[in-house]
């Protein structure tokens, strides 16, 4: 079925892609690591609460921390081995979080879920719960809850636009795996009880589009490459003309979307009863030497990752986990993959700005490109007043989705994301 044209959408921006530097690199699977430090924030949601002890073995796919409420993930070792520590430390992001660490026994005995053949929707619902599956495309939303909607839905939405620069995890995964993507897309559809599937790819991705042209289980739809086109309301209004409301779920208009590694993942749980304890990854920017797409267990070393690539190329002006967009700097390697780790970009000073901001020239471009249509520079200048409750009125904070099209945009080189993000903390604080 050929390809329809997606509809355009209001801003944007249409930065340098730079994916030539992995798009080209098959997935490769990395050695099992001989130690891992599992989060046990693994959702965008509350933390795991652990349900191992220091000293007892655990197989891989074994359940060691049980979610915590509805909106939380039950978290799964990657590996078999001993655990070896249970220890407070910091995500990326610089919040505490809990770490599970795992000592490795090189045996890779598992505890997996068993395969289900012709599930209902009951049971996807509670196969994607059990195997501790959230959004993959970066926010970590539990799909159980995504499955689950309070509003009658009748569309599917696969997200392949994979839009953030640099990133080309999602399409290895769609070349390399289309069938598994595509029968994950029919559990998510049978437990939604929808019969339309849509999938969005972006038009810098062709050979993906074709290949899933060939299908006529589903409908493809090629998107203008934008950014932030995989934005969720931005990727719903270009593939079905829907708008989705301040405020409001996509549920609200009719449609859930899930992208595309999370509809694989789903895929594994249901036929093989495998838990999230693995992803795909790009590994790229011109300061590693060796830019590879690999599938990494949850919970490994950033650094060991980095030296499976051959390490440095040259000294890196900023090393970033995620994109480069909407990834969260690293101060050091000492770090571990989460399950919504989809990147680690080391940024040469040609491709990183390293420039001091300067005072807002008043000039607008950041609300001329920003697709909620909100005033970024009336968050920043509030927020640097610390009047946050004023920065959310005139700046429409909350309903900002963080897509950093205003910082890359700004003549100023103004920190508009990290404004937006400390208004939105203070007043979550506050309720």
């Amino acid at each position: 079925m050929k390809a329809e044209r997606g509809k355009f959408f209001f801003g944007g921006v249409h930065p340098h892609d730079m994916k030539s530097l992995s798009s080209g690199k098959p997935t490769e699977r990395m050695p099992i690591p001989d130690r891992v430090e599992i989060s046990t924030s693994q959702s965008l949601g509350k933390p795991a609460v652990p349900i191992v002890e220091v000293g007892v073995e655990v197989k891989c796919g074994q359940l060691i921390a049980r979610a915590d409420g509805p909106i939380s993930s039950d978290v799964f070792a990657s590996i078999s081995g001993t655990v070896e520590a249970i220890r407070d430390g910091f995500g990326a992001n610089g919040a505490p979080e809990k770490f599970i660490v795992i000592k490795g026994n090189g045996k890779e005995e598992t505890d997996f879920l068993p395969p289900i053949t012709d599930p209902s929707p009951d049971q996807i619902r509670d196969r994607i719960r059990e195997a501790g599956i959230v959004g993959l495309g970066g926010a970590g939303f539990p799909t159980a809850v995504k499955v689950s909607p309070r509003s009658p839905v009748d569309t599917l939405i696969l997200n392949g636009a994979e839009c953030e620069p640099y990133l080309t995890c999602d399409h290895r995964l769609m070349l390399e795996n289309p069938e598994e993507i595509l029968r994950g897309a029919e559990y998510l559809a049978r437990a939604l009880g929808v019969r339309t599937v849509i999938i969005g790819i972006e038009k810098n991705k062709p050979d993906c589009i074709a290949v899933f042209e060939k299908y006529d289980r589903l409908k493809t739809v090629a998107l203008k490459k934008k950014y932030p086109m995989g934005g969720e309301k931005q990727l719903i209004y270009v593939t079905t003309g829907r708008k989705v409301g301040i405020g409001k779920l996509p549920a609200d208009s009719g449609v859930v979307v899930e992208n595309v590694a999370t509809a694989y993942a789903v895929c594994q749980a249901v036929e093989k009863g495998v838990p999230l304890i693995e992803r795909v990854l790009t590994v790229t920017g011109k300061a590693v030497k060796e830019p590879k797409n690999l599938w990494v267990r949850v919970g490994t070393s950033i650094q060991s990752i980095i030296e499976f690539c051959g390490g440095e190329a040259e000294k890196p002006v900023k090393a970033v986990q995620g994109g480069p967009m909407t990834g969260l700097a690293l101060a050091s390697y000492d770090a571990f993959t989460h399950k919504t780790t989809s990147g680690l970009l080391l940024m040469t000073k040609e491709e990183a700005s390293a420039d001091e901001p300067t005072p807002c020239l008043n000039c607008g471009k950041c609300s001329d490109v920003c697709p909620m249509r909100l005033m970024p520079m009336n968050t920043a200048f509030y927020a640097n007043a610390g009047d946050f409750e004023a920065a959310a009125k005139y700046g429409g904070t909350l309903a900002c989705i963080e897509c950093g099209a205003c910082e890359y945009i700004c003549p100023a080189k103004r920190p508009l994301i990290q404004a937006i993000r400390r208004t939105k903390a203070e007043l979550r604080k506050k309720k």
